[in-house]
């Protein structure tokens, strides 16, 4: 097997990086993801797979996958959400994307049902 990815000071092997791979981009289970990258079908290549998985540095491979892919799935939730705001057939939908849009810039409104009290209250009861 070649390494391949470094996480860290270990290297991945080509089999490891196709795991993460397979599970990051296909969302598939551990034996389908396995199936994928090489190792052996059926109940031995799940059991190898999964304890590959556990590898700490195998992990730190999945979790830099895993944010490269939330990335980019941010970037295109944003457009989405910029082009129902300017051209969504509902004035609603338009209404929601533009409020989630300066909400996620951090233009939040403010509460509407917020009272302000100021005083002192005294409360005295006799049970006698």
């Amino acid at each position: 097997m070649s390494a391949v990815v470094t996480a860290g000071e270990k290297k991945l092997t080509t089999k490891q990086t196709a795991l993460v791979d397979a599970l990051v981009a296909n969302g598939c289970s551990i034996t389908e993801a396995a199936g994928l990258a090489g190792y052996a079908s059926g109940e031995s290549g799940r059991v190898t797979a999964s304890k590959a998985l556990r590898l700490p540095h195998v992990q730190a491979y999945m979790m830099q996958r895993i944010g490269e892919t939330m990335g980019v799935s941010a970037t295109i939730a944003a457009a989405r959400l910029v082009q129902l705001a300017r051209g969504a057939k509902s004035e609603y939908v338009q209404l929601e994307a533009s409020k989630d849009i300066l909400d996620r810039a951090g233009f939040k409104a403010p509460e509407r049902h917020m009272h302000l009290h100021a005083g002192d209250i005294s409360v005295s009861i006799d049970l006698t």
